[in-house]
């Protein structure tokens, strides 16, 4: 994985926490968002965790290009600011995870491990400010139309409601008994007919639709 901040004693500490899981492996660093955006290129990591703020490109800027030019790493945003702007704005840029740099250590190798297979992730502090967002309006940041809705499989209304629940698509695959593959193709086919960016608005998507909440066997 990449690890990208501007603050050099911020990367080590993140090493530091990274390198207790012989999971998890650090292949490069950055100190900017352009360096960040570079080292994906060139070294196709499995995940990319990133600061917002950044000189020369900052980090939400980055994800977007990350999540348009090489979706098969996933971003997560790790920051000191936790403001509903910056949340909603990662989100819709393509991250797959919001860390804070407050969490507990833990958090952020849970969150590794998530992205990496296919999940999506975000911290309990980070997880209340969107349902809290979600309830007033702050974060709708315009839900599909109901027609999008609509259009989707019972397949893939099944594939929708377990993804809104947080579950991988490896656990997706097992509680439907499908193989993983296929649960991604679904997953792709989803953010498609949603007109969504990655799987945390499909989520936001499911739970304003009521599917979350309901998940069919």
């Amino acid at each position: 994985m990449l690890v990208a901040d501007d603050e050099a004693m911020v990367r080590a500490g993140v090493r530091a926490i990274l390198a207790r899981d012989p999971g998890i492996e650090v292949v490069a660093e950055a100190a900017d968002g352009h360096e960040a955006v570079d080292a994906v290129r060139r070294l196709r990591p499995a995940v990319a965790l990133l600061d917002i703020q950044m000189p020369r490109l900052d980090g939400i800027s980055a994800a977007a290009r990350i999540h348009d030019e090489l979706p098969g790493t996933a971003v997560i945003m790790l920051t000191t600011f936790g403001e509903d702007e910056f949340i909603g704005r990662a989100l819709r840029e393509g991250a797959s995870g919001f860390l804070l740099k407050a969490d507990d250590p833990r958090e952020l190798l849970t969150g590794v491990h998530a992205v990496a297979a296919g999940g999506a992730y975000l911290s309990p502090k980070v997880a209340a400010r969107v349902i809290a967002g979600l309830r007033t309006g702050r974060m709708a940041g315009g839900a599909p139309p109901r027609a999008a809705l609509d259009r989707l499989t019972e397949r893939e209304n099944e594939v929708l409601a377990l993804l809104g629940t947080g579950l991988s698509n490896a656990e997706i695959a097992a509680r439907l008994h499908l193989v993983e593959g296929t649960v991604k193709a679904h997953v792709s086919v989803i953010l498609g007919k949603l007109g969504v960016r990655n799987r945390v608005e499909a989520a936001i998507a499911a739970h304003e639709a009521g599917l979350a909440a309901r998940p069919r066997h």
